[in-house]
């Protein structure tokens, strides 16, 4: 949405608008966030195999240590209270890609197979960070729109609250 856009549209409404960006970018980290977490296992899975490492009898030691590793810094953004429905639509997409490649089955793919899945969810997870960069954007954008009208209200706070 422009800056335009944004001008002609009451304080409610961007609020509002606000309000419907974050919930949704809250959707695109929280499946992201669990496209990485299948992707490092499946990555894992390929270094074990390209290491000759036997396959662990713990599953929960080996995802202990997967999950364990820091991976970099993560968002300059607050985090944000989510409650993300089982049922959403890009939950529901990233559980059938992992389900169509046989993600449940990582340790008895073929390479072949296993190479598919890594590159599936590497794709699903650009797709999202690409999503989340731009739904950043238009958060930001209308933060900016907020803050402005703001500072037009001077020190008469009631005025925004007049909308």
């Amino acid at each position: 949405m422009s800056k335009q856009d944004l001008s002609t549209l009451s304080l409610i409404d961007i609020r509002a608008l606000r309000n419907e960006l974050q919930n949704h970018e809250d959707v695109v980290s929280f499946v992201r966030r669990m496209a990485q977490g299948r992707l490092d296992l499946a990555r894992d899975e390929q270094r074990r195999r390209a290491d000759h490492t036997p396959v662990s009898t713990s599953v929960e030691k080996d995802i202990v240590g997967i999950f364990g590793q820091e991976h970099g810094g993560g968002s300059v953004r607050p985090p944000r209270e989510t409650n993300i429905s089982a049922d959403h639509e890009l939950v529901r997409e990233l559980e059938r890609l992992s389900e169509e490649t046989g993600f449940g089955s990582l340790r008895t793919l073929d390479d072949e197979s296993l190479n598919q899945v890594v590159e599936s969810l590497a794709t699903f997870e650009n797709k999202r960070s690409t999503e989340r960069k731009l739904l950043f954007e238009e958060i930001d954008a209308v933060t900016i729109e907020l803050v402005r009208r703001y500072k037009d209200a001077g020190d008469n706070i009631d005025n925004l609250f007049k909308e």
